[in-house]
């Protein structure tokens, strides 16, 4: 999602700074800026919309002089790209700026609080409260780094700050709350970094600390000091990551699929992006070129894909008849392409395909629309085959994936398929008031949801491989919108682990695959608490009365599923809608450590590749 970068030496801070927004860049921005600090207490800020060269044409003609200096990319959430949207975002004296990652899912509350306190806002934006609450607590006798923990303590969600003081020579504190992107310190000699990757830190050092959710870093010059966000000192080592450039990309990660399991909160926002509009309450697509009188006259939606894509757009066609009541289905590319489907003018196909060069979807969505139905895809590759094959494409801005089994592209095509079906909801006047305002808010916690889900399956994942990465057979079951995630499970498993895996309904157990049920065969039950629950739990029992082991993922709290279940995988609460999303994480950490148990190539598995090219 956003890049930081920070440095504090006796270099130009200006030159470090910009130099990392450079090499940050990869992970897509639309607008930067940077704050810089000298001596003798005198603040510079240069903020730009757009490219980087705008902000570097900006310093250029307005150049900006100190040793001290932080940096920020920004895709836009709360308010359009803009120069003063853009980080870093000042308090009402103009000597504390921070650059953040996350959304404040409390922000107007906050905001209206200090409005009401005297503070003047200048954006649009969550993340300017951040300054005027550290400016607020400094004004009642804190030292700035406790400042910065205790106003970090009363922003809600997962975020990624970084913050100065004009007054506070040699010093940056940054800090990190929940799985909001990563990030890291680094050490020099005589002058020390942060970063939100190592791409900006590896020209300057190779020592490397990568800060923990829940932690404070103070860093000065002469190094730095970790603290927890209770307050308490931490220790840590450091990493020397001296390595080869293919390696340093995967930064402390063992292998890209799990840096880009990891990177899913990301992935999800910046899906997100531009996409919401808080203020009415609403999704705006304005990829969707559909009027609101094209949208009342569809009958049917039909979602197609192929593998990880077809698991996402079975979610998608829940979505759509959920929230616009409309029909909806989804089909294997491959089939539809060599049959005679109905198709008319009121009929939507929507293609996913991560690569947008899957040849069964384009054949498919040429057919659909030779047919004279409705299309769109949804692909993670601007320019790519299918956004030419489509009406219109709907991008969603995972960023590079370079593992071959889809992690990151899943979340953020349902993500997609989700903002979809409430553009739909809301042209056919079936989502509106109160009801939209709910999903906006839903999937606006959504990034959120997936840093704890992260965190939840990183602390019992690796121990419940260890038990059964030598089973010979899986069974994944869900029911309702979890059922695509049972199917997605089991293709990870087969895919990283090359261990035999189903994925199925839990309803259909009993007619004919409980005869697979044995001791050798683990049943990941997706048993989130929902409407289905309850009958989620009859069926993890009749697999415990035949002697099946039983790995369940389910919702914190719910202690129906520990008398049941051998383990438990937990997930944070979250909205029925987003507990599809929210499930695919510890099925996604179960299959790699799995497969990594067993040493297998997870990033490049035997006999597959990224984009299947041909029929």
């Amino acid at each position: 999602m956003c890049g930081i970068v920070g440095y504090t030496g006796t270099r130009d801070a200006a030159g470090v700074v910009l130099d990392g927004l450079v090499h940050l860049a990869y992970r897509g921005y639309d607008s930067a800026g940077m704050a810089v600090a000298d001596d003798d207490g005198n603040l510079f800020l240069r903020k730009a919309a757009g490219k980087l060269d705008n902000l570097l044409q900006l310093v250029g003609s307005e150049p900006v002089r100190g040793s001290r200096g932080i940096g920020h990319t920004r895709w836009a959430t709360h308010g359009p790209p803009s120069a003063a949207n853009a980080h870093p975002h000042a308090d009402g004296a103009g000597e504390i700026v921070v650059v953040h990652n996350g959304i404040v899912e409390n922000y107007a509350e906050l905001k209206a609080r200090l409005a009401a306190n005297g503070h003047a806002f200048l954006s649009e934006t969550d993340s300017e409260v951040i300054p005027h609450l550290i400016q607020e607590l400094l004004a009642d006798g804190a030292p700035f780094e406790e400042a910065v923990r205790l106003a970090a303590g009363r922003i809600h969600g997962a975020h990624a700050i970084a913050c100065m003081h004009a007054k506070e020579p040699g010093l940056i504190v940054a800090a990190r709350r929940g799985n909001a992107g990563g990030v890291a310190v680094g050490a020099g000699t005589g002058e020390a970094f942060i970063a939100s990757d190592l791409p900006a830190l590896i020209p300057h050092t190779s020592r490397v600390l990568f800060m923990e959710p829940e932690e404070l870093v103070i860093v000065r010059p002469e190094g730095f000091e970790l603290r927890t966000m209770e307050g308490r000192r931490a220790s840590r080592s450091v990493h020397y990551v001296d390595v080869p450039r293919s390696i340093l990309e995967r930064g402390a990660y063992k292998h890209f699929t799990l840096k880009e399991i990891h990177e899913q909160p990301d992935a999800a926002q910046r899906a997100l992006h531009e996409r919401i509009a808080f203020e009415s309450d609403e999704v705006a697509l304005s990829e969707l070129p559909l009027s609101k009188a094209e949208m009342a006259a569809l009958n049917r939606v039909l979602f197609i894909g192929m593998g990880t894509s077809l698991h996402a757009g079975q979610v998608g066609a829940r979505y759509v008849e959920t929230l616009a009541r409309t029909p909806a289905s989804f089909e294997i590319a491959a089939e539809f392409s060599h049959r005679d489907p109905a198709l008319d003018e009121r009929t939507l196909v929507i293609g996913i395909t991560q690569s947008g060069e899957t040849a069964d979807t384009l054949h498919a969505l040429r057919e659909a629309r030779a047919q004279g139905a409705r299309t769109a895809c949804i692909t993670n590759a601007p320019g790519s085959e299918a956004t030419r094959a489509a009406e219109c494409a709907l991008l969603v801005h995972a960023g590079a994936e370079v593992g071959v089994a889809s992690t990151k592209t899943m979340v953020s095509s349902m993500v997609t398929a989700y903002l979809i079906a409430c553009a739909l909801g809301q042209g056919r006047g079936t989502l509106s008031g109160e009801r939209a305002a709910k999903r906006v808010d839903d999937i606006a916690r959504l990034p959120a949801l997936l840093g704890a889900s992260l965190e939840m399956a990183d602390a019992s994942v690796e121990a419940i491989a260890e038990r059964c990465f030598k089973s010979r057979s899986f069974l994944f079951i869900g029911r309702g919108l979890l059922e695509p995630i049972a199917r997605e499970g089991a293709l990870k498993m087969k895919e990283t682990s090359y261990i035999h895996a189903d994925g199925l309904s839990a309803a259909e157990m009993k007619h004919g695959p409980i005869a697979l049920i044995g001791g050798d065969t683990p049943v990941v039950a997706l048993a989130l608490r929902n409407s289905l629950y309850p009958k989620m739990l009859n069926a993890v029992a009749q697999v415990r009365a035949r002697g099946g082991p039983v790995i369940a993922v389910a919702t914190e709290g719910s202690k129906e599923v520990t008398e049941l279940a051998d383990d438990v995988i937990w997930t944070p609460e979250t909205p029925s809608l987003l507990q599809p999303v929210v499930a695919t994480v510890p099925v996604q950490l179960l299959a790699y450590r799995t497969a990594d148990l067993l040493g297998n190539d997870i990033d490049q598995p035997r006999n597959l590749a990224k984009s299947v090219t041909v029929e």
